[in-house]
Order: C-alpha cells, then structure tokens, then sequence
C-alpha cells in the first residue's frame, strides 16, 4: 500500500540526547528557533561521552533527557547550526533523520 502525499509531510526528525541540567538552555535555543513542538523524555539512560548513566542509580544521579522534535528542512538546518556549537557543553549527541509527518493539526510544523 502507498500512503497518499496528501496525509504525509516529508520532515526532518531531531533527537538529542543530552543531561538533564541542560534542558531549560537547549529548550531556550529551540523556541529562539521558533521551534514550537517537542516532546521531552526525562530520566534516560545509557553510556556515550559521559559515561554511564544510571536513571536508577539513587547514589549518583546523573540523568539524561531526550528531546525529540520534527520540522521541515530549513528550520532543521537552523537547528542544527544552533545547536552545534552548544553540543559539547550539554555533553550529548544530535541526530537528525529523514522522517514522514501524518498531516494533522498545523500546530507544530
């Protein structure tokens, strides 16, 4: 089955994955982006630059967040410009993919 262009929107997705005393800075940088929808995953875990981190580690709490969000091309390329050179202070990684938008509200694209 082909899903007709008209119910989808060719976008760009951005996932960052950053610790969590960053968030309220790179959620600035995003609405200085008129970036105007994301979703905020707290407590996240894994091993990358930082090391391990443990959500569930009560004695050293070092927690990640993801921050996922999906826009079109050129606020994409916005984005991204603004957040690489913050990236090795929120001590995270960024990725961007291509991805398909269900056609719905314009509230957040």
């Amino acid at each position: 089955m082909v899903l007709l262009s008209e119910i989808l929107i060719s976008m760009k997705r951005i996932e960052i994955v950053i610790n969590e005393e960053s968030l309220d800075d790179l959620l600035e940088l995003l609405r200085g982006e008129n970036v105007r929808g994301y979703t905020v995953i707290k407590k996240a875990g894994g091993f990358g630059s930082t090391g391990e981190r443990d959500p569930d580690d009560y004695a050293l709490q070092q927690n990640n967040v993801i921050v996922v969000l999906a826009c079109e091309d050129e606020q994409a390329e916005r984005v991204i410009l603004a957040i690489h050179p913050k990236l090795k202070g929120f001590g995270g990684m960024c990725i961007m993919s291509d991805c398909q938008w269900t056609v719905g509200p314009a509230v957040s694209y």
